[in-house]
């Protein structure tokens, strides 16, 4: 189980996946560009001391992210307002990678149309969006309880 945070543009939300993937065991990608330096106060503040314990690939853009997939073969799972399907309804791989897109645009149309599934994590009538940082750790224990993938392989 991967996750891949396309262009994230709030460091603090970004450093807080990141140690969400360094206590699940669970490998992370930045999309570049990102909307801020990785030497962001902010985003060293809320990955804490964990950011050392994540395997972080950053990717110089989303072409070059599509070059890693093409080798790495993951199908492309994505997290979107526009979602046609519920999280809790999909069925989940190992070798999945979740993508979460910009806190503030989500993911152009293109890279929406690349992904082999694109799903919505409900919320109540009349709101947008949950958090991107809080709609990833859904999205990874679901992921996680359904596969036994990342922490959960040795915890049973």
């Amino acid at each position: 189980m991967q996750i891949a945070l396309y262009q994230p543009d709030i460091p603090q939300n970004t450093g807080t996946i990141l140690r969400l993937c360094a206590c699940l065991k669970v490998d992370a990608h930045i999309i570049e560009p990102a909307g801020f330096p990785v030497s962001d106060r902010h985003f060293r503040r809320s990955g804490m001391d964990y950011l050392d314990r994540v395997r972080i690939t950053r990717h110089a853009s989303w072409t070059a992210f599509e070059a890693w997939r093409a080798q790495d073969g993951g199908r492309l799972v994505l997290f979107t307002t526009k979602g046609s399907r519920c999280y809790l309804d999909h069925g989940f791989a190992p070798t999945d990678i979740l993508l979460f897109g910009r806190e503030s645009a989500g993911v152009p149309d293109a890279v929406a149309e690349v992904a082999d599934a694109r799903l919505v994590i409900p919320v109540a009538e009349g709101l947008r969006s949950l958090n991107v940082a809080m709609a990833a750790a859904m999205a990874v224990g679901e992921a996680l309880r359904q596969t036994g993938a990342g922490i959960l392989e040795n915890s049973r």
